[in-house]
């Protein structure tokens, strides 16, 4: 539910309430001497790193996607691998390192 902010025009007071939006046109209907006060928004930046961490659900569902893309970005961050698979990897690396394909 929406939290609104609003001013008594005759004491000048201001106060905020949560209402819905139909809720919201009754109430400045039935109170004339209330006008409805714009404030700035509430933007949320930076939601990961050290105030947000993933769920295991989350890692759960990256590792079936994952398994099901083995050659996407996504399979080689969270695809599960065999210890041959790794290796075989490490060495293709190093020779395109050292042939600059």
């Amino acid at each position: 539910m929406p939290i609104y902010s609003f001013e008594n025009v005759k004491t000048g007071k201001e106060y905020t309430e949560h209402l819905t939006m139909s809720e919201l046109d009754v109430y400045l209907k039935k109170n004339k001497n209330v006008r409805q006060v714009f404030t700035s928004l509430n933007i949320v930046g930076g939601v990961s790193g050290l105030t947000h961490k993933n769920d295991q659900g989350w890692k759960e569902n990256m590792s079936r996607i994952a398994e099901a893309h083995p050659a996407s970005p996504l399979g080689k961050r969270y695809g599960k691998k065999t210890i041959k698979q790794s290796k075989t990897e490490q060495v293709i690396a190093k020779h395109r390192k050292r042939n600059k394909w």
